[in-house]
């Protein structure tokens, strides 16, 4: 499907700027989400059909990072999904992250210093010089939810590799607008409720065969285990061979509104949607004067800006006392000039 006539499925209240917050679903995923709901409400149905939407999901995140479907993990959050990551890191490991990362990339390290593992935070600007021999594992978002900033993910990945340290990568905001290669990590662990434009609830986990051989999946359920539907009651341990040993029990409804969106965003393709938001973001650029640049996220400090924004109906984010301007596929040339009326006029 061509970009500008998948764009025709959504229907947004002019001036909606803020996808770094929360994406806004195609009607084929709100419509999937209202029947599913309907069913449930009269019990219409069994809930294995729900469940098939989680499967589907993880085909089309694969499709969009490029790794194969069975290695990937879907679970609610991204910090979940890094838990076992960090438990196997042994004590006296050293992770490096950002000074400022976002805590579901940050806290699940830290939780680990108690028994012995030491985390550094440096400037984003200094990751790679910071990455040495003592390095075990180099943590860090591939685009920044505070200002948009894009990660050099090629030089970090080289630094990690030289030094034999793992690279885990959240890549949040990054993911559905962004193309890239997961394979080059470890781990790549998503939230799909931002680009992806899937309900809360909703997340992924790239894991590489090489890493999972070191990971223990302490949260395993029925649904890690190899056939989900035979592992109802009692031992043995009987889990996946793959990555789906990771999985938790699907949010029923969240994976049924995620399904459509996933699959809409695979057949248009990653390029074309940043393309379009690329475009957009340096519209807003150019009209406050300021140059152009290659993220979906954008930041401006203006003085009353939130106020300003807000009095026009334009809702965006305010992030470390700056505004933060996101823009997807829905999003307009009218609704970037809303937001220049608003902070020029």
């Amino acid at each position: 499907m061509e970009l500008e006539q998948a764009r025709k499925l959504w229907h947004p209240e002019p001036g909606w700027l803020n996808t770094a917050a929360y994406g806004l679903p195609p009607e084929p995923a709100w419509t999937a989400l209202q029947a599913a709901l309907a069913d449930w409400r009269v019990g219409r149905t069994s809930s294995e059909g729900w469940e098939e939407s989680a499967g589907r999901s993880r085909t089309a995140f694969a499709s969009l990072v490029g790794v194969p479907t069975a290695d990937v993990a879907v679970g609610s959050t991204v910090s979940q999904l890094l838990g076992p990551v960090a438990a196997a890191l042994p004590a006296g490991a050293t992770v490096v992250v950002p000074e400022v990362e976002f805590t579901a990339n940050l806290f699940p390290w830290l939780v680990q210093v108690e028994r012995g593992v030491t985390v550094r935070t440096v400037p984003a600007a200094g990751l790679v010089d910071a990455i040495d021999a003592g390095t075990d594992l180099v943590a860090f978002s591939l685009v920044q939810s505070s200002d948009g900033t894009i990660a050099d993910y090629d030089r970090i990945v080289a630094a990690a590799r030289a030094h034999d340290a793992l690279v885990a990568v959240d890549a949040t905001q990054a993911c559905g607008w962004l193309p890239f290669d997961a394979g080059r990590a470890d781990v790549v662990v998503v939230g799909g409720y931002k680009w992806l434009m899937a309900p809360r609830g909703t997340a992924f986990a790239y894991l590489a065969p090489a890493l999972r051989e070191r990971l223990r999946p302490d949260a395993a359920g029925w649904y890690a285990a190899e056939d989900p539907h035979a592992a109802f009651y009692g031992p043995p341990l009987r889990l996946a061979g793959d990555a789906r040993r990771f999985d938790l029990s699907p949010v029923w409804f969240s994976w049924v509104g995620a399904t459509p969106a996933l699959e809409l965003l695979a057949e248009v393709g990653v390029p074309a949607v940043r393309e379009h938001n690329v475009a957009l973001a340096n519209r807003f650029l150019a009209g406050l004067g300021r140059p152009p640049g290659e993220s979906a996220i954008v930041t401006v400090d203006i003085p009353g800006a939130p106020e300003r924004l807000e009095r026009a109906g334009v809702r965006a984010a305010v992030r470390a006392g700056r505004v933060r301007a996101s823009f997807h596929l829905y999003s307009t040339e009218a609704d970037v000039d809303l937001a220049l009326d608003a902070l020029t006029g």
